[in-house]
């Protein structure tokens, strides 16, 4: 009955691909009767949908098949395009993915400036508000009023150019203020006109390649909170830098975040003792069972800068990622940001493959310790995604021959760098490089 129900679908696909919409509705109605399985199941009442003009079957249609999967990709995609959230025109062909866009594009960009003076506005990290830099009027940013920062639909963004792509491009803006058009700097998404000096951020909602942020971890500390916690951890760690040190460097760095769903799939040995028959002893007999173990990862982060990522990754786990703001262009007035360089399409490849190494090494243990002979991914699945920019101040340390990098955490001050070495304090190395250079703006 099975075999007969998967033929009957096989032909109600081949009739639809033709064009032939009745008899392609008379064969899945059949098999949707036939079917045993919720795959053969929902694959006819996919294709039901792609035979139904009205849009009311449609929705019904479709609903009914996520009834029976869930995951259903293209389904997922269909209710989407039927719900507005996503463009049928922008649903690329995922066999011959449109070529990158080459030269410079003109980007939209938002400007903020005094509502009283006229005078150049920037985010005050320990004031959560706006504040002009010549009359200092607050315009307070009450995040209390705002939503969670929300997830994106991991299918609906695959769908798209936006899903696969990297910015490559150089962005050319038109400043409202003084009529002036300038370059933004590589991968930012915040720059200041280079003539009015007046903040502007990129409204990456009007880019059709690039996804833009969903949540922000506000900066909140000033510089100089910055140059002390630096100096406290290179004194804690009894370096010596062997030369001036740049002072720290506020800005935001890109990072994604995937929910993970799915199952693994798994096949383990039983081994089962036979019992002695006329006084022999019994055997052994190995048998093999096959199941699934459910998996539920909530927001995995992952860097989104190739960059900076080693010492990002090792800075992450730093934020508190339940404080994440929705998004807003206000919080990098005058802050530059990061375009995320890693495509989603590319970081969720990498989500994906952590989860199924971690429950591949945890599964004998969840598992009650059966001895597992295979395991298989293939329904494990990326549920939803989020970019969530956090803030950092960053600079160099230059020690041991070569320039450091050192980030420092911009919501809870936590430090991390890339030197590979950590020297015994030595009192002697307490003086000199980056102690004297700093000691004036710390008032030590």
């Amino acid at each position: 009955m099975e075999e007969y129900s998967k033929e009957l679908l096989r032909t109600g696909i081949i009739e639809a691909k033709a064009g032939n919409r009745d008899t392609a509705r008379r064969y899945l109605d059949r098999a949707i009767y036939m079917a045993g399985s919720h795959d053969v199941t929902a694959e006819a009442w996919f294709w039901m949908s792609e035979v139904t003009i009205d849009s009311a079957e449609k929705r019904k249609a479709l609903e009914n098949c996520l009834s029976h999967d869930l995951r259903h990709a293209r389904a997922r995609r269909s209710l989407a395009i039927l719900d507005g959230t996503l463009k049928a025109d922008e649903v690329i062909d995922p066999d011959k993915l449109p070529p990158v866009p080459e030269g410079m594009r003109t980007a939209d960009a938002q400007r903020f400036m005094c509502p009283k003076c006229g005078g150049r506005m920037s985010f005050s990290p320990d004031g959560q508000a706006l504040v002009c830099d010549y009359c200092t009027r607050n315009q307070i940013i009450d995040s209390g009023t705002m939503p969670l920062a929300g997830e994106k639909d991991f299918i609906v963004a695959m769908a798209t150019q936006r899903g696969h792509g990297k910015p490559l491009q150089e962005q050319v803006f038109h400043c409202n203020g003084c009529g002036a058009e300038f370059i933004l700097p590589p991968k930012q998404i915040s720059t200041s006109c280079v003539y009015c000096d007046s903040p502007h951020v990129v409204s990456l909602e009007k880019t059709k390649d690039l996804l833009a942020p969903d949540g922000i971890i506000p900066q909140a500390f000033d510089q100089k909170r910055a140059i002390k916690l630096l100096v406290d951890w290179v004194e804690g760690n009894g370096f010596k830098p062997e030369k001036q040190v740049e002072l720290p460097r506020g800005l935001y760095l890109p990072m994604w975040t995937f929910d993970v769903g799915g199952g693994v799939d798994y096949t383990y040995e039983m081994i089962q003792q036979e019992n002695e028959v006329m006084g022999k002893r019994g055997g052994q007999t190995v048998t093999r069972h096959s199941d699934q173990y459910p998996v539920m990862v909530d927001d995995l982060p992952l860097p989104a800068s190739r960059k900076t990522s080693a010492v990002f990754l090792k800075l992450i786990p730093t934020f508190d990622l339940k404080s994440i703001q929705p998004y807003d262009p206000r919080f990098l007035a005058n802050w530059p940001a990061e375009i995320y360089d890693v495509p989603m399409a590319d970081a969720s490849l990498d989500a994906r493959g952590q989860t199924y190494a971690k429950y591949k090494r945890d599964l004998p243990h969840l598992v009650n310790n059966a001895n597992i002979v295979h395991t298989s991914s293939a329904n494990l699945v990326i549920e939803s995604f989020k970019l969530t920019l956090l803030p950092v101040w960053m600079t160099e340390l230059p020690f041991d021959g070569r320039e450091h990098l050192v980030l420092i955490n911009g919501q809870s001050g936590g430090v991390a760098g890339d030197l590979q070495v950590t020297p015994q304090k030595d009192e002697s190395t307490q003086t000199g490089g980056l102690m004297d250079f700093l000691a004036d703006l710390l008032g030590d």
